[in-house]
């Protein structure tokens, strides 16, 4: 039983997108990994840009400079 967590910052993804994403990573595990589609687990995790650091500093400081 695979189990994907994928984290993204929270920033406008929209439920389309989501799904896309999760059928997505699901179809490549059944080509790559010939795993089951019926047991693939797939976890999009949405995280606040203040809550998220590249170099010492958040998405949010980032993104403004």
């Amino acid at each position: 039983m695979p189990y994907v967590n994928i984290k993204i910052t929270d920033d406008g993804v929209t439920p389309e997108q989501k799904a896309e994403l999760i059928k997505g990573v699901t179809d490549l595990l059944q080509k790559v990994l010939d795993k089951n589609p019926q047991t693939t687990v797939v976890v999009i995790d949405e995280v606040l840009t203040d809550n998220w650091g590249i170099g010492g500093e958040t998405v949010t400081v980032r993104r403004k400079k």
